[in-house]
C-alpha cells in the first residue's frame, strides 16, 4: 500500500486559461479524458474546474457556455496537497472538504492531480470503485 501522495497522484496536470471559455475547457477534459483541470495561470493555480461545475454552476443556470470563462465557475483557492504528504491527510481533507480532487502543488507548482480514483486503485484495487477506475472507459461517440 502507497504511504505518500507521490506514489498515487496521477503525475502531470491539464490547465486553462483563466478566461477560456466553458467549451475549450470541457472539450479538453473530453479530450484527456478527465473529468477536471486546473484553471492557472503563469503557473499559479486559481482554481478546480470540474465537469460538475460546468454543468451546475452554468449549464443549469442556461448560461452561454461559450462566453462564461472557466474562472467564473470554478472553485477558487482549492484545498492541496503535496506529493510528500501522507495518503491518510489526504483522505483526511477529501472528507473535510468533499471534494473529490486534490491538485497536487509541489514548490508552488502543480504536478499532479489525486482523485478518488487514484485512492481506490492504491488503497482497495478490489473494490468496485477501483476495478471501474483502472477500466478503459467507453468511447463516446463525437
Amino acid at each position: 500500500m502507497a504511504d505518500i501522495v507521490r506514489d498515487v497522484m496521477t503525475p502531470g496536470v491539464v490547465t486553462v486559461r483563466p478566461d477560456a471559455s466553458l467549451v475549450e475547457a470541457a472539450q479538453l477534459m473530453r479530450a484527456q479524458d478527465i473529468g477536471g483541470v486546473l484553471v492557472a495561470a503563469e503557473g499559479t493555480v486559481l482554481g478546480v474546474l470540474t465537469d460538475r461545475d460546468i454543468t451546475l454552476r452554468a449549464v443549469a443556470d442556461g448560461a452561454d457556455p461559450l462566453t462564461v470563462s472557466a474562472q467564473a465557475v470554478c472553485t477558487p483557492h482549492p484545498v492541496s496537497v503535496s506529493p510528500d504528504d501522507s495518503v491518510t491527510t489526504a483522505v483526511s481533507l477529501m472528507r473535510e472538504y468533499a471534494v473529490r480532487r486534490l491538485p497536487v502543488i509541489e514548490d508552488g507548482r502543480p504536478v499532479g492531480m489525486l482523485s478518488l480514483g487514484d485512492l481506490a486503485v492504491a488503497l482497495d484495487p478490489a473494490s468496485t470503485l477501483g476495478r471501474i477506475s483502472e477500466t478503459a472507459p467507453d468511447s463516446w461517440p463525437g
